[in-house]
């Protein structure tokens, strides 16, 4: 049996599922396992060192991976904004209307705002204050980003519900085009919330793949949002869907209706703030189970701190 240390057989590691991960593993048979240049002879099976600590780390962020598809899946309701914007008052000025699918902008004017601040502003005053350099770390920012999404989940709900029980007041119940007199600046706050929370979330994991990745994993770890977002789509249609199924049997109205007067939206967006909120209690134990990242292990041992456990 050859030994990990030499140098040829240190080149590739047998590694025979995710079992052998955390253990090191040696090369059984030279002359079958490896080729006359000393190449694994069957990828499949042999494996070199940096691929298994690829893969190792590519798994242990899989758990805090999963957690941003529920921002992704809240922040992809697109199309109800907007019908609430319509039926709405978006008079700005009495001859000037802002059209209901550019109150978007606030989120993106949030999230600029935010980026500038925290930067140039909020850290630079918080470290003044407390006489040390102040930051929080990617998880940190990871996790404040889930309670804002939660946040405007929540909001987003009270606001329809009173938004519908105003229709409901002025007789717009079997009109889905009717404008209630109530302005559409309430939705500000919500767009606001929504922005902060992709502000955070998204740089965070941004921060936290880069860090905690090898560099060879450079370009997993800048798609990785990507991949989140798409599967956050996925799981937004699929929740959707299930709602609409559900609550429509039985010739009853859908929560989802495309009458937004008729159906009942402010339910809908209650159960996205339960299931955002299983989200954050199961980012919190994630969060507690992988411990301090390779970045907060770093800054801790240039400031002279003792990191044993997670913030």
């Amino acid at each position: 049996m050859v030994m990990l240390h030499n140098w040829k057989n240190a080149a590739a590691i047998s590694c025979r599922g995710i079992l052998f991960l955390n253990r090191a593993c040696v090369i059984r048979d030279p002359n079958e396992d490896l080729t006359p240049n000393g190449r694994a002879s069957d990828p499949w099976s042999l494996s070199t060192v940096g691929q298994v600590e690829e893969l190792k780390a590519l798994i242990k962020v899989m758990p805090l991976w999963s957690t941003g598809i529920m921002i992704s899946a809240s922040l992809s309701q697109n199309s109800f904004p907007v019908l609430q914007a319509s039926s709405m008052d978006r008079h700005l000025t009495l001859n000037f209307e802002i059209p209901a699918a550019s109150f978007g902008m606030f989120l993106v004017i949030s999230v600029t705002i935010w980026i500038a601040l925290y930067d140039r502003l909020i850290l630079p005053i918080a470290s003044k204050i407390a006489g040390k350099p102040v930051h929080l770390s990617p998880k940190q920012r990871m996790g404040i980003g889930l309670i804002f999404s939660l946040a405007s989940i929540v909001v987003t709900a009270i606001v329809e519900r009173i938004r519908l029980a105003m229709a409901v007041k002025e007789g717009y119940s079997d009109n889905p085009n009717g404008v209630v007199g109530m302005s559409a600046f309430w939705l500000v706050p919500q767009y606001c919330l929504s922005g902060l929370a992709e502000g955070f979330n998204a740089v965070g994991q941004n921060e936290f793949y880069f860090s905690e990745f090898p560099r060879s994993m450079s370009s997993i770890a800048s798609n990785l949002i990507g991949v989140g977002m798409g599967a956050g789509n996925l799981l937004a249609s699929f929740i959707m869907n299930a709602v609409n199924d559900f609550t429509g049997r039985g010739g009853n109205v859908s929560w989802v209706s495309s009458d937004i007067n008729k159906g009942h939206f402010d339910y809908y967006f209650w159960f996205l703030a339960c299931l955002s909120f299983v989200n954050v209690i199961y980012f919190v134990v994630c969060s507690r189970a992988y411990g301090p990242g390779v970045g907060e292990r770093s800054r801790a041992w240039v400031e002279g701190d003792d990191v044993t456990s997670d913030e």
